[in-house]
């Protein structure tokens, strides 16, 4: 496994430099040519069992997160090395090293659960297919977020999205994105949120400290603009999404609700889902879209990986009609989008008068 180790934080190290964090893949880079087995905790990282690489456990990301948990707490060791301050390759590895050992068990801990970003830049692609769904069928949005972590992106009705001359999402928000936007704007058409709930299998909640260190620790240290982000939003959050396998909490949310369109919603989640379970939820949404009506619609949006690159896809299926529409592409961080819908005037809907 020392190998596979080790590929994994080269990997990783790749990952983080192509997503504009410099000090993380310097940081990853090291691991991978300077930890070495030897105590409980060095150990236990090389014996880890499955794919510990991105698709499997990130042990490297867990790590990572640990590590600049520490530094957030106050580790005078670390906080003496990480960003802003500029340091010698050994006397980083210096540092990270007296931490491994003498925070060891504090390490060994937080390494236990997987890794857990609450990525706000990503409500970018929301607050645009909100504005484009409210283009086509007049309705307000319940929402259902699956893999929602702490449920930051269930507000997005309180950000803004903004690019040049243009800007969309809340009035008033407590924060605006403003991502390298390609293509038109979403239209002006403004939408209106019913319900909001989400589900995680672990999820974090914003009111309680150890769970807001938790998601900024996954925050890259030299990226302190998603710090200001992700802190902004907590300021709006509400309580913590619900506790639960996905496909079963949303089986119990498919009745449909006369006047409302139950938007259904994955940000680099859905990925993650056994194979399994993926079937089973497109399944159940297929179903209930056969019982949809322009009364009480229903739409499915996702910004997950697929075989192409770069970036994620951006697909929505919209019922009634089983209208299946790809929206763009954007970064797996929201750094980017690339948006190119079809005309909301080219779905052809059957609308009726709202109730």
């Amino acid at each position: 496994m020392t190998g596979g180790l080790r590929d994994a934080f080269r990997e990783q190290a790749e990952s983080c430099a192509a997503l504009g964090s410099p000090f993380m893949a310097r940081l990853m880079g090291l691991c991978a040519e300077r930890l070495v087995p030897g105590s409980p905790l060095t150990d236990r990282l090389f014996a880890w069992q499955g794919e510990v690489g991105p698709r499997g456990a990130s042990v490297p990301l867990r790590l990572a997160g640990a590590l600049h948990a520490l530094c957030l707490s106050g580790h005078s060791g670390l906080g003496a090395v990480y960003p802003p301050a500029r340091t010698s390759d050994d006397t980083l590895w210096a540092a990270v090293e007296a931490a491994l050992i003498g925070e060891a068990k504090m390490i060994g801990r937080f390494i236990d659960s997987p890794p857990q970003t609450n990525e706000v830049r990503r409500a970018a692609v929301l607050i645009a297919a909100a504005h484009w769904l409210a283009a086509v069928c007049d309705r307000p949005l319940r929402l259902s977020e699956l893999g929602a972590s702490a449920g930051l992106n269930l507000s997005f009705d309180r950000f803004a999205l903004r690019h040049g001359d243009w800007t969309r999402g809340a009035d008033r928000p407590v924060l605006t994105l403003a991502p390298d936007w390609r293509g038109p704007p979403p239209p002006a058409a403004p939408f209106v949120i019913d319900a909001r709930a989400g589900v995680d299998l672990n999820p974090l909640d914003p009111g309680r400290a150890a769970d807001r260190l938790r998601l900024r620790a996954y925050l890259w240290p030299d990226q302190p603009e998603r710090r200001a982000l992700t802190d902004a939003a907590l300021s709006v959050a509400g309580p913590a999404p619900e506790r639960g396998d996905a496909i079963d909490w949303l089986r119990r949310r498919l009745g449909h609700e006369r006047g409302t369109l139950h938007l259904i919603y994955s940000t680099v989640a859905w990925q993650y889902f056994p194979p399994a379970a993926q079937a089973r939820g497109q399944a159940m949404i297929a179903a209930a879209g056969q019982s949809a009506t322009a009364l009480a619609p229903l739409a499915w949006f996702g910004m997950e990986a697929d075989a192409a690159t770069p970036g994620a896809a951006l697909t929505l299926r919209l019922w009634p009609g089983d209208h299946r529409i790809a929206l763009g592409r954007a970064d797996f961080h929201g750094r980017w989008v690339d948006w190119h819908p079809p005309a909301p005037d080219e779905i052809p809907w059957q609308a009726e008068p709202r109730p």
